[in-house]
């Protein structure tokens, strides 16, 4: 029986077929890519709860109940709860979530499609999730990731490019030159693959498509 796809996952496949055929015949391999890598992991929607879920099992069935706490406090003890799941990583949870909103409020600005950020993501996560982040260049990863991105995925001229980086500098407040130089830096640190597996791309792609 053939698949059937969603409206959403066509206009996805399309998207992402157009954007990576180019970097596939450049790069001819899919060496490098981080098998352990879960899309899903940091906007696992159980973060939030902490300590204030109860799981309760009755004999037919099974419900959670989630106390109300005030959003401080929530706060605190969702930024607890991954610091003691994940104790190499620098930034708290709720800073990650934060540098994800900038990264696609200013694609938007600068009209990068969804796959775009989708694909910035994949790689800004990918170095969270190795421990590379801290508060010194947490900003300048998040710019370097956007911009990779939107030259793998997007057929950018260069005056196009040069307003992408003018954004970049004024949203996260930094100097061009540093982030021009970060950029070969994130891409050491993602061992070279840009190219990503569809399924590392379409969770975070069906989620910005129906935050829009």
């Amino acid at each position: 029986m053939p698949t059937v796809l969603l409206p959403l996952e066509t206009e996805f496949k399309s998207l992402y077929l157009v954007t990576q055929c180019a970097f596939l015949i450049l790069s001819g391999s899919e060496a490098g890519e981080a098998a352990e890598y879960d899309p899903n992991l940091l906007d696992d929607p159980q973060w939030p709860c902490g300590k204030h879920k109860r799981v309760l099992i009755f004999a037919s069935y099974m419900t959670t109940v989630i106390e109300y706490v005030k959003p401080s406090d929530l706060k605190k003890d969702m930024n607890e709860t991954f610091r003691e799941k994940f104790p190499h990583i620098k930034l708290t949870l709720s800073k990650i979530r934060s540098l994800k909103r900038e990264m696609r409020n200013l694609s938007e600005e600068c009209s990068l499609e969804p796959v775009t950020v989708s694909m910035a993501y994949v790689y800004f996560e990918k170095l969270v999730l190795q421990g590379k982040l801290n508060k010194q260049n947490r900003k300048l990863c998040a710019g370097a990731c956007v911009l990779l991105a939107a030259k793998i995925s997007s057929d950018l001229r260069k005056h196009e490019v040069k307003h992408l980086i003018d954004k970049l500098e004024e949203r996260f407040r930094f100097n061009r030159r540093d982030l021009i130089g970060f950029e070969f830096t994130v891409l050491v640190a993602l061992e070279l693959a840009l190219y990503l597996p569809e399924n590392q791309v379409l969770p975070h792609y069906r989620r910005l498509t129906q935050q829009s």
